[in-house]
């Protein structure tokens, strides 16, 4: 049995691992979307935080991601802002409803949550704040907000969240191998439903894909 300083121990790694992962591949991943935005997949891992450690976990990871990235950003402090809002309340939702039902059908539903949270967000945010860095006026961004920051924040929420169903079950089991996290971590799921899910998750991948690339051709 663990003691409670080697548990914490545990959870630190994992989340610092969390952090990395996001930095690294936010880094690297950069898909053209609509307009000046590009999806990249840093989310997955702030929902994984979540999943296995609660809301605060996936804030925590959020806000370490963004201010690692405030380097390599074009957008300075505001754009560190935008990054944390947007992850935290996509992640900390998602994670929120997942912790109080931790079941297939309480991921979806905490990931659909989520998404619906983080694009609310984005669209109040460019609507108030967009206009300070882009140099356009609030009425410039007023269309906007249904021909590009919408369509966006739900692509790249949709993907998050498909990719994040795909992987969590995996990438969990994977840590329980190597010892950093207990069995009881993910709910055990009748066979068929976890199939139909994957099924699904790959269809909306599928549809985000061509949907990308349409609004880039």
């Amino acid at each position: 049995m663990p003691t409670a300083s080697q548990s914490r121990t545990k959870k630190i790694s994992i989340l610092a691992m969390m952090c990395a992962l996001g930095w690294l591949t936010m880094f690297l991943i950069k898909i053209p979307v609509v307009s000046f935005l590009k999806y990249e997949p840093k989310d997955i891992f702030i929902v994984l935080s979540g999943f296995l450690y609660g809301p605060l976990a996936a804030a925590a990871v959020a806000f370490v991601t963004a201010v690692l990235e405030l380097p390599v950003s074009t957008t300075g402090f505001i754009g560190m802002v935008m990054n944390f809002l947007s992850s935290a309340a996509f992640a900390c939702i998602a994670s929120l409803i997942y912790k109080r039902r931790k079941t297939l059908m309480g991921a979806v539903l905490g990931l659909v949550a989520g998404m619906a949270a983080m694009t609310v967000t984005m669209l109040l945010w460019n609507y108030l704040i967009s206009p300070l860095y882009m140099g356009v006026t609030r009425e410039e961004i007023v269309p906007m907000l249904t021909t590009v920051f919408l369509p966006f924040n739900l692509l790249k929420s949709g993907i998050n969240s498909a990719l994040t169903l795909l992987i969590y079950r995996p990438f969990v089991q994977v840590l329980q191998q190597a010892g950093f996290v207990t069995k009881g971590s993910v709910s055990k799921e009748n066979r068929g439903s976890a199939i139909a899910a994957s099924v699904v998750c790959v269809l909306i991948l599928v549809v985000c894909g061509v949907v990308i690339y349409c609004l880039n051709h």
